[in-house]
């Protein structure tokens, strides 16, 4: 199935200083965000004690934290989780307090205002293990980029590789800037979905890179910018049916795979959104900027061989 009939011809590279320009200040509002709010890191990262319950009415938030402040727990973070009729408590790390009997202590302050409230889940995670989680998926995301970075330069050459790499580079920090700024909760489920963006940008990267590659072997009398924008356009179709297709996918766990994955599916959401266009305008445009050629495009002639790779008796 093919969005378009026949190959389009959007000018994408002659609008790439834009592109850039926008992205460029993507970027600095991201790190920024970073800088200033950081990350909302979750249970997984930060330790503590993480605790359900369920009301028959709409809770009353405000409520809650007076009471649990009245109880000593006044650094207790309190949210809904999915509807007003569920509440999160979270909790840091207690010296010489068990998990059990800190969740029961909630538990037991909270029913002074309502009988009816119960106990649906109780998680702990020592800080030493969050320290260590957040430390090791960190690491994961630059050996991941490293390990492309090698890949695409064997594969290609230098210039597709630091195109590839500043792509991946740039969803990586627009998606985490986002949450960011929106303080959405980042625990080790939406870390996966960061891995899996990298992943998603770059076969995409990939197929558009194979295109351009291709096409400066066969239209070798036009200029770089024609032969990208030529292969732009015929990869559009394919790429925009993979993009609608798996954000289809993502937006029905969104709204139908319940609050636990909400942030997962977030970040794939911002992810598909922003390597869709990384692929066709970050990669391809840093490509330009790098200088790239026909002659280094072109197969090493090897000796007793012609212009068109036979060889010569």
């Amino acid at each position: 199935m093919q969005i378009f009939k026949k190959t389009p011809a959007f000018n994408f590279m002659g609008k790439r200083q834009y592109a850039l320009a926008f992205s460029f200040l993507l970027i600095i509002a991201s790190i920024s965000s970073l800088s200033i709010k950081g990350l909302n890191f979750g249970l997984d990262f930060t330790g503590g004690t993480l605790i359900e319950v369920g009301y028959q009415q709409s809770a009353d938030l405000h409520q809650i934290r007076n009471r649990l402040t009245t109880a000593g727990f006044g650094d207790a973070v309190v949210q809904n989780f999915g509807s007003s009729k569920a509440v999160l408590v979270r909790l840091a790390p207690r010296e010489n307090t068990t998990s059990n009997s800190l969740g029961d202590k909630i538990l037991s302050a909270l029913k002074e205002d309502d009988a009816t409230v119960e106990m649906r889940r109780q998680e702990f995670v020592g800080p030493q293990v969050g320290d260590e989680l957040r430390d090791d998926g960190g690491l994961a995301m630059l050996i991941a980029l490293a390990f492309i970075l090698v890949y695409v330069m064997a594969r290609f050459e230098y210039r597709f590789a630091l195109g590839s790499i500043a792509a991946l580079i740039h969803d990586v920090i627009i998606t985490m800037g986002v949450f960011s700024f929106f303080q959405f909760d980042f625990d080790l489920t939406v870390l996966a979905a960061v891995l899996a963006v990298i992943g998603y940008s770059l076969n995409d990267t990939i197929v558009v890179f194979d295109r351009i590659r291709e096409n400066f072997r066969l239209m070798r009398k036009q200029q770089p910018v024609a032969i990208i924008n030529a292969s732009l356009n015929q990869t559009l179709s394919r790429t925009m049916m993979t993009s609608i297709t798996t954000l289809i996918v993502v937006l029905a766990m969104f709204f139908l795979g319940g609050e636990l994955i909400h942030g997962f599916a977030i970040a794939l959401i911002i992810g598909i959104l922003i390597g869709t266009y990384s692929s066709i305008y970050v990669a391809s445009s840093m490509v330009i900027t790098l200088k790239i050629t026909a002659e280094s495009m072109m197969p090493v002639k090897k000796e007793g061989e012609d212009q068109e790779g036979h060889y010569i008796e």
